[in-house]
């Protein structure tokens, strides 16, 4: 009976072994199953897959999402690639990308490679809630701003702008000319340069427009349209196979010479090493900017990589070069697929929209995604060191990096220094030490920097307006020869203009045009020659031109290259000449304190003396006349009468002190006046002028009229003259014999006046509104006067004054008043008092 259960016992375990066996196998059959299960999403790539880029792109996103779900095995999601050629066309994108929306129901879109293709995708993907990652739309035009679904994964064309402009600022170029293709892409970056120039004072003088599909024959004449301005400074930003042509032709017509400098964009300088060698050979010298990459064993080891696999699908390709676009494919496939990750996006289908219409069209008939907005969110947060460096979005496009700059040279590239947003040029980056570039090879081979300009060939010149009626012919001189018709414009504001455009720091070709009819009269009043600026008849202006508030409404003027301001000349009278100048050195209070001073001391002795001294006795108007005669005598130490007293020989030591300094400052104050010759005006103010209702004097044709009858003057009183020679003739008059009391005039006349004879707001350049030429004539011109070149031109043009005293400032000595002295009369008072007092204690002591 046991063996029989024991045998029933073995029969059920083994025919429930099985089962048991299957309990135990199944959990962990489940486990490995759900390991294996990956959520598969939908991605479109959409590139022009016969380009360059399109190619390089596509094999990087490959390599990228095989090279992220290798080490991110344990990621619930894998992105599945949905490929679309847009064949370079904008169409071709645009259907490409519906299809992926409407058919696919992608959760993003990578792509396209042109931004004219993602300005047109962009909106599809705004509709559908699905972002567009683009890693080659550089163009300004395309903001994510305003297409919030559109994230550029790469450099914004603006990014660029500061780190050209801080080259133009080293090398001190104050123009530059930008080249760019003739579309979208070129147009987009013309905004931000000009803004990033302006900022360090730079000018754009012309814009370069070259079409896209431009022949060689239009290449040619847009060069010879720059060989025809004056700036040497180059700007290209063009497509790699149009910008080769361009340098080929530069080469041909010697613009790739000494005395140029060029400076490419990244648009060229990232294709640099796939350019032809021949080409690279007519672009020696030139500089050009890119995004810097940091040069890690990683993206070697990629590089290599890269280079083996696409070989083996492109071998047609002979030694393919891995370019910084190909690195932000790779890095935004990579980002993009952290992104849906973290987010849990998975392919669920997309709202279709209920107010859809029958007749509706393709564009209107596809759906929202409802992953859209989560996927966006982590895509914008997502920030990570990839192949490029740091890529980090922020504001929907690729945080702006460090700039490599480069020198061509040979058959490449040379780095020669760095630019970064906080530092601006540095040499190195890491650490930063010198803030300054490289040595560099400008093109002619040579190591010195292009000045920036040159004398152009056939370009026009700067017309430059002179008055022909100069008040003074010192200021402006207009000569015209009738046999040869020819012009000869001299003159002291002539030779500070030419001065002054020497220094200026480009070539400016100008000619002098004389203002004037076709008599060579003149064409009207200075207000006049001045306003032909405003209405464009002259470039500039140049001659004894004042700056004055109205004219300044409607022209720039440059810095003032006189004085300024507003002078009064007045004749004066020959002092030395005055019948009471002997009384001049004293004041009256110190001539009758002197007085009052012999009359005390010689009282004085007459009391200390009188009782014990027979010459001081007798009648008294002898007394009376022996005490003048001694006061006054001892101005000249010429007294006779004998002192007996100890105390009037005391008062008599501090009293001849006291005489001798007073005679000695008395005589050295008198001298002075006779010796040099003191002139005083004969008008002090203006409004003696007014009250005495005197003739006063201003140039004919001058401003000054209308600021002399502001001032109270009336106007039958005012007298025009029209030369210095009839000046000096009213002033010789005077105001009662037909001639003026005093004249009016800017004080670079009076200047003038003085130095030929001897009787004693300033003028500025005038240019259009805005003219970006006014603050270089500027600086120039206080380089100018600031240095010994105004000085010779001044003495040129007997303009200097220092034969003839300035009186503005009277230098007559001041007369001497008590308050000289006050100290000798403080001692001689002391001893006088001291004396008598011990005389009368003696006296009542003995009687």
């Amino acid at each position: 009976m046991q063996k029989k259960l024991k045998h029933l016992n073995v029969h059920a375990f083994l025919l429930s072994f099985p089962q048991i066996l299957w309990v135990l196998i199944l959990p962990s059959q489940i486990v490995s199953a759900q390991k294996n299960t990956t959520i598969p999403v939908n991605v479109g790539v959409v590139l022009d897959m016969d380009t360059w880029i399109g190619k390089m792109g596509l094999s990087c996103i490959s390599m990228a999402l095989s090279d992220f779900y290798s080490s991110h095995s344990d990621y619930k999601t894998r992105i599945v690639l949905n490929n679309r050629d847009s064949k370079k066309d904008v169409v071709g994108a645009a259907a490409a990308a519906l299809d992926l929306l409407k058919n696919t129901e992608v959760q993003a879109i990578m792509g396209p490679v042109s931004s004219i293709q993602a300005e047109f995708i962009n909106d599809l993907g705004d509709k559908a809630h699905v972002p567009i990652i683009s890693f080659s739309a550089t163009s300004t035009f395309l903001s994510p701003l305003s297409s919030p679904y559109f994230i550029r994964a790469t450099q914004n064309d603006s990014s660029q702008v500061k780190a050209i402009s801080s080259i133009v600022k080293a090398f001190g170029w104050r123009e530059v000319v930008p080249i760019y293709v003739d579309n979208q892409l070129g147009e987009g970056i013309l905004p931000f340069l000009t803004d990033a120039f302006d900022e360090i004072n730079a000018r754009i003088p012309y814009c370069s427009a070259i079409p896209s599909l431009a022949t060689d024959e239009q290449i040619v004449a847009e060069l010879h349209k720059l060989m025809t301005i004056q700036t040497r400074v180059f700007i290209v930003h063009l497509l790699p196979s149009l910008g080769s042509r361009l340098f080929a032709k530069a080469k041909q017509l010697g613009m790739m010479g000494a005395g140029y400098a060029w400076i490419c964009t990244d648009a060229i300088t990232d294709e640099l090493h796939s350019i032809d060698p021949s080409i690279i050979d007519t672009m020696q010298g030139v500089l050009g900017v890119r995004p810097h990459v940091p040069n890690t064993a990683e993206l070697q080891s990629f590089i290599k990589r890269w280079k083996l696999k696409f070989q083996q699908s492109n071998s047609d390709i002979v030694n393919p070069q891995l370019n910084v676009f190909g690195l932000w494919a790779y890095d935004s496939m990579t980002a993009l697929a952290m992104a849906i990750e973290e987010a849990g996006v998975s392919n669920i289908g997309f709202d279709q929209l209920s107010d859809i219409s029958g007749n509706s069209t393709d564009l209107e008939s596809f759906g929202v995604s409802r992953n859209g907005p989560k996927l966006l969110q982590a895509m914008l947060g997502t920030a990570f060191q990839g192949l490029s460096g740091d890529f980090i979005i922020v504001d929907g496009q690729l945080e702006s990096p460090v700039y490599d700059i480069v020198n061509v040279i040979g058959n490449g590239v040379k780095e020669i220094g760095f630019w970064t947003a906080d530092k601006g040029i540095v040499r190195q980056i890491n650490p930063i030490t010198i803030k300054k570039l490289g040595t560099i090879l400008w093109p002619g081979d040579t190591a010195t920097p292009p000045k920036g300009w040159a004398n152009p060939k056939n370009g026009k010149k700067l017309r430059v307006g002179v008055p022909v009626n100069s008040r003074f012919s010192q200021f402006v001189k207009v000569t015209r020869n009738s046999q040869t018709n020819t012009t000869m414009v001299k003159g002291y504001c002539i030779d500070i203009f030419d001065a002054v455009m020497a220094l200026v720091p480009y070539a400016v070709p100008y000619e002098y045009v004389p203002f004037a009819t076709s008599d060579g009269m003149s064409a009207g009043s200075y207000d006049g020659l001045v306003y032909q600026v405003y209405l464009g008849n002259f470039d500039a202006v140049a001659g004894d031109i004042a700056i004055t508030a109205n004219r300044s409404l409607y022209v720039d003027f440059s810095l003032a290259y006189t004085e300024s301001g507003i002078a009064m000349i007045v004749p004066t009278d020959n002092q030395s000449r005055n019948t009471w100048i002997f009384l001049k050195p004293l004041t009256w209070d110190l001539w009758l304190t002197s007085f009052l001073a012999f009359i005390t001391i010689g009282l004085l002795i007459w009391v200390l003396e009188h009782r014990i001294n027979d010459e001081f006795r007798g009648p008294p108007l002898h007394q009376i006349g022996t005490i003048l005669c001694f006061s006054f005598s001892t101005m000249v130490f010429a007294h006779q009468e004998k002192i007996v007293s100890n105390l009037a020989r005391f008062v008599l030591v501090i009293w001849f002190l006291v005489v001798f300094i007073l005679t000695q400052s008395y005589t050295a104050s008198l001298t002075t006046r006779l010796t040099v010759q003191q002139l005083q005006p004969t008008i002090t103010s203006v409004d003696e002028l007014i009250k005495t209702r005197a003739y006063v004097g201003y140039q004919n044709a001058s401003f000054l009229s209308k600021i002399l009858l502001q001032m109270g003057f009336d106007e039958s009183r005012l007298v025009a003259f029209n030369s210095s020679e009839e000046l000096n003739d009213l002033s010789t008059k005077g105001s009662g014999n037909g001639g003026i009391a005093a004249v009016f005039d800017e004080i670079p006349y009076m200047k003038l006046i003085l130095g030929t004879y001897c009787k004693t707001d300033g003028f500025g350049f005038a240019f259009p509104i805005g003219s970006p030429l006014a603050p270089e004539v500027s600086r120039a011109i206080l380089n100018v006067t600031q240095g010994f070149q105004i000085l010779e031109i001044e003495k040129k043009w007997h303009l200097e004054t220092s034969r003839c005293q300035d009186y503005s400032a009277s230098s007559t000595p001041g007369s001497l008043d008590v308050g000289s002295f006050r100290g000798l009369f403080l001692i001689m008072g002391i001893t006088a008092i001291s004396a008598f007092i011990i005389h009368w204690t003696m006296f009542l002591y003995e009687h």
